[in-house]
This record gives C-alpha cells, sequence and structure tokens, in this order.
C-alpha cells in the first residue's frame, strides 16, 4: 500500500513464536512451519485487550505445538503467529494485513483487536483471498459488507446489549428507567443503540442517550445530567479505560444507580485491581466464562480450558482470552477438514464448519457471523467476577440493587 516506510519507525519488532532456533517460515527439526499474520495492539488505547488477545493466541499455539501440530493430509505442520503492532490504529493495523500476506506471505489471518481494526483489515484479506478468523471485532457492519473471507467466532455487539438488559429485567424489583452513555465508536455504537432499541420494547424507558469522543479524559458533565434523572440503569458502552473512569467519575459525583452495567472493562483483571471496591457489584456482558457447559477438540472442556490458562498465566482468564483461543482453533479445524493448505480450500471449510469447542457452537451463517454463540451476564462480587445470568450457567445469585455509594462499607 505505499506506506511501510513512514510506518518502519513505529512498528515494534516482529514477534515469531515457537522455538528461538526456528528460521521465520522454514522447517523446525524437520517439521513445516505453518505461518499466520495477527495483526494487534500492543501500544495506544486498545493495547491492554491487544495483550489479553494476544494471550489467547499465544495458548493456542503453545497447546497444538506440545500436541504435534496441525495435521495437514499426512503432514504436521507447526503453528507460528507473525505480530505486528498496530497502535490500535485501524488504518495501520489494515497496512500491517498487507504486509503480512503480501511481504511476510502469510498464509491465513487471526483478527486484530477491536472492530475498527477489523472492518479494515477485512477489507484486505477480502482483495488477497486469503481467510481471516476473528475474535474480537462484534460490529454488524463487518459482516454486511458482501466478504466471503472474514469468519468471526463471537456474539455480535447488539447482544451485548441484551444480555445486559435481560439480567436487568430478571431481577427484583424490576427496574423501570436506564440512561446510556456510549463512546463514538464502532462497536460501542452499535451496543448503545441496541441497548436504546431492546430497552423502549420491553418496558423500560430511556431517560439518556448520550456519545462521547473515544478516550475522552472527562465525563462528569454527562455523569452530573444522568445523576439528576435518578436511572435505574446505567449502561456504559465502551472499552476498558472508559469504563473506569465512568466508575471513578460515578463514585466522586455521587451518581447512584440499582445496576451499573458495561460491555468491556470488568471482566478484565484490570478493572478490579484498578477500582477496589468501587467495582463491587458492577455487571457486564460476556462472551464466556468458565462457568459454561462446552467442551470439544484440543482443548476439552471450558474448565480444562480455564486450567491450562491459569497454568500457563498465573491469573483467572477473561472472555478476550477465550474467545481469541477459539479463533484460533476454529483456524486450525478448518485447516485440518480441508486437509490443504491452499486459502480458498480453508475458506470453504470454514464456510461450511459445524463444531462444538470449550468456548461454545462454532457454526458461521453466510455473513460469516458465528450463528450459535450466547452471551452472558457476570457481576463483580467480593473482587471476582461471577456469572449470574442465565440461571443454567450462573455460579452465584446476583446482588441487586447496588447500595448507594454513602451506604457502602
Amino acid at each position: 500500500m505505499g506506506r511501510y516506510r513512514r510506518l518502519a519507525g513505529a512498528l515494534t519488532a516482529l514477534i515469531v513464536l515457537g522455538t528461538l532456533a526456528w528460521g521465520a517460515g522454514g522447517p523446525a527439526g524437520g517439521q513445516e512451519v505453518l505461518k499466520i499474520g495477527a495483526p494487534l495492539a500492543a501500544t495506544g488505547a486498545d493495547a491492554r485487550e491487544g495483550a489479553l488477545t494476544k494471550q489467547g493466541y499465544d495458548l493456542w499455539v503453545e497447546t497444538v505445538n506440545t500436541r504435534g501440530g496441525i495435521k495437514v493430509g499426512g503432514t504436521a505442520y507447526r503453528a507460528q503467529i507473525l505480530y505486528y503492532d498496530d497502535q490500535s490504529k485501524p488504518q495501520i493495523s489494515a497496512e500491517l494485513t498487507d504486509k503480512l500476506i503480501s511481504q511476510d506471505h502469510v498464509r491465513f489471518l487471526l483478527g486484530p483487536y477491536g472492530s475498527p481494526a477489523t472492518f479494515a483489515d477485512a477489507a484486505i484479506a477480502e482483495r488477497y483471498k486469503i481467510p481471516l478468523v476473528e475474535s474480537n471485532g462484534a460490529a454488524r457492519r463487518i459482516f454486511r459488507q458482501g466478504y466471503k473471507y472474514i469468519f468471526g467466532v463471537l456474539s455480535p455487539a447488539d447482544e451485548y446489549a441484551s444480555a445486559m438488559l435481560k439480567a436487568a429485567v430478571s431481577l427484583r424489583p424490576r427496574p423501570e428507567t436506564v440512561a446510556i452513555l456510549t463512546a463514538d465508536d464502532l462497536f460501542s455504537l452499535e451496543v448503545a443503540n441496541a441497548a436504546k432499541d431492546w430497552a423502549e420494547h420491553n418496558g423500560l424507558k430511556v431517560l439518556y442517550f448520550q456519545k462521547y469522543p473515544v478516550n475522552t479524559p472527562d465525563l462528569s458533565a454527562a455523569l452530573t445530567s444522568i445523576k439528576s434523572l435518578h436511572p435505574d440503569v446505567l449502561i456504559g458502552s465502551g472499552h476498558l479505560q472508559e469504563s473506569l473512569l465512568i466508575m471513578k467519575q460515578a463514585q466522586t459525583l455521587a451518581v447512584n444507580a440499582k445496576f451499573f452495567g458495561f460491555t468491556v472493562g470488568p471482566t478484565t483483571p484490570d478493572f478490579a485491581k484498578s477500582l477496589g471496591p468501587t467495582a463491587e457489584g458492577v455487571f457486564a456482558s460476556s462472551q464466556w466464562t468458565p462457568d459454561v457447559k462446552y467442551s470439544g477438540p484440543v482443548f476439552g472442556s471450558a474448565q480444562d480450558w480455564t486450567r491450562l490458562f491459569q497454568i500457563r498465566y498465573g491469573a483467572v482468564p477473561d472472555y478476550h482470552n477465550a474467545e481469541s483461543s477459539a479463533g484460533a482453533l476454529t483456524l486450525q479445524l478448518a485447516i485440518e477438514k480441508a486437509g490443504s493448505l491452499d486459502p480458498q480450500k480453508v475458506r470453504d471449510a470454514l464456510a461450511s464448519l459445524d463444531v462444538v469447542t470449550f468456548y461454545g457452537r462454532i457454526k458461521f451463517d453466510a455473513t460469516g457471523l458465528d450463528v450459535y454463540k450466547p452471551m452472558v451476564a457476570v457481576q463483580i462480587q467480593h473482587g471476582t467476577v461471577v456469572t449470574v445470568w442465565p440461571a443454567e450457567v450462573a455460579s452465584a445469585k446476583a446482588v441487586y440493587p447496588t447500595p448507594p455509594w454513602n451506604a457502602r462499607q
């Protein structure tokens, strides 16, 4: 795309996973190497979520290679992921996707973090006819372009909203009013608009709906307005730093709601660690938790994958980790089903794939969306993220209503 020299000084070093003695793309101890590309935020606003994504990808690489590699016909290939830092910028992510295909000659792609970057990368993958399996771009707009080479293993953005609000209206006393704050980005706006629509069609009155610039440093004016309206539910549609900001300023301004809910943030270990007691009682929608009842190839059950993650990283996983491992696993299963490294054959195998994994059932519709992927709602209780909805997978009962700030211990 003609801009690589301009990017050269900003790119982090290429990271090649695997034994250090290997050459990039060459045989390793007699075993062929399969290169897969992933432009992924290591710096910028999405760096933390990018790191969680990378953990999930890395765990898959280590697991599949320990078990003999990706089986293609009679040959086993050792997996290798080539990463570049897209700096949390969609245009740079697209340029790096082009570079990974045209210069590094990767055969397949795993997605970046976030809907804007995924949207940009999907156009490049489509141009080159290279399959892109993505785990962290939930905006439906990605899948409305008529592309044939993009496959997303996660639930779409509008389901983040419905999961939280379905959990909220299952509680007693049933909430009656809602305020919605949203970042002005592709994913967050889809979630917020869907939340407004769901609320209005299910007996909740929307008292406040406002968008704000991405990465804004101050939401005190919006929160002061919300405080005066006394909503039962406050929904924040954004990402980790924005959800942290809302909770910090809600406490400072004594903005009380019976239900604080966020799209991205509370499931990450950073949220409770950063906020301490301020995080107590916060709800979130989640693509996955260790409580779900799925089991499948390579990783076993959700609980098996969780134990493997905890051994590797010494932490409880969040859904970004799980969906990223699931995306990489999905690509592996399609390659093995195709019995070929030909991108078109693997693309066709993805399109016809129907498999249950530790993450859930993976089956794509004609647009590339996973049609069987449900979501759950979680809550922070005693500093720990627990599943509270739906009842069949809940590990704890929701604590509700959230006490006002002046009544908290």
